[in-house]
């Protein structure tokens, strides 16, 4: 255990030591192969989704634009997380600096909160469009799709920074094994030599404020939804209606679930082994599921995807676009 002197003559903790999923050698070969399939499968999926959503003209529409900033946040959420564990598996001493830890700490929880934020507005444009079809294009402009993934970003960020100035008053003193396998901010307060009542309770305001309410939102919009939907007298027309929220539905129903219940449960009943698989769901899970769930269940999607599939150029194109950053990513 690397330990300081403080100005206080306390010792303070220099970095932490990721127990992970096991300690078996066998056990973590076959993780990394199956996490470092995962990162490259999301990685892929979400370039194609975004090549696809800007190579079709047809596509340029507000709900798609929501679409490809989900799927650029995905590709940050999973490489602020899986490359870090990635290497934890395959070397022996599995620490990261303290520094190292607050900076993954913060853009993982600020990667989390946009991605809570933009499903609840994806679900507010569903709403419009299906509820409000006359009045969508007036409604859901440009102008206000771009103000909305703006504060989905600006306001995420700002969230975690508040969260994290919290957690970094705390003193953490040892012991510094981190029962985890990336620095999410329950896991990290757990091992603060101090209360930490009032940074728990901050962390409830935010997940209150940033899961529940647009969580809330989203239970709403497809409250009106499926009202107008039966409304419709044809069954084809009811089909197309549910069928353009069903992939949405899908990512909520699975990124929410977890996500309120690792965040909004008292931690007098969380056991950290149980959190890590929870934690699977949203921080690698559900960026990978995202491009099928997409893909598969949405019809404008598979049909601008075999038509790239014959033009291979443009995906190509747009992956060697992505190139630099993945290669300056991976250092």
């Amino acid at each position: 255990m690397r330990l300081k002197m403080n100005n206080s003559n306390r010792t303070s903790v220099t970095e932490f030591i990721f127990l992970g999923f096991s300690n078996q050698p066998r056990v973590q070969v076959m993780l990394f192969v199956v996490f470092l399939a995962s990162y490259l499968l999301t990685v892929f999926g979400n370039i194609v989704i975004i090549s696809v959503v800007r190579a079709d003209p047809r596509l340029h529409t507000p709900m798609y634009f929501f679409l490809i900033n989900l799927s650029f946040l995905d590709i940050y959420y999973v490489t602020t997380n899986v490359p870090q564990m990635l290497m934890n598996l395959v070397t022996r001493w599995k620490t990261i600096s303290f520094w190292g830890c607050v900076i993954q700490m913060y853009f993982s929880l600020a990667f989390g909160m946009t991605e809570c934020f933009l499903l609840g507005v994806m679900a507010y444009d569903r709403y419009v469009a299906i509820c409000q079809p006359l009045h969508y294009a007036a409604v859901m402009n440009w102008k206000l799709c771009v103000q909305l993934a703006a504060f989905c970003w600006g306001s995420s960020l700002m969230s975690s920074l508040i969260i994290n100035l919290f957690t970094l008053q705390l003193p953490f003193c040892g012991p510094n094994i981190l029962n985890h396998y990336f620095c999410e901010v329950p896991a990290v307060l757990s091992l603060a030599c101090t209360d930490t009542s009032l940074a728990e309770m901050v962390v409830f305001v935010f997940s209150i404020i940033i899961v529940f309410l647009p969580f809330l939102l989203i239970i709403v919009s497809y409250t009106y939804i499926f009202v107008a939907v039966l409304q419709i007298q044809t069954t084809s027309g009811r089909a197309k209606a549910f069928s353009t929220c069903a992939s949405h539905l899908t990512v909520v129903a699975i990124f929410y679930g977890t996500a309120i219940f690792m965040y909004m449960r008292p931690r007098s009943k969380s056991s950290q082994d149980r959190d890590k698989v929870i934690a699977m769901f949203y921080t690698i899970i559900m960026p990978m599921l995202n491009p099928l769930i997409y893909s598969l269940r949405n019809k404008d999607v598979k049909d601008v995807l075999r038509r790239s599939l014959v033009s291979r150029p443009l995906i190509n194109e747009t992956v060697s676009r992505f190139a630099p950053f993945l290669h300056k990513g991976k250092h």
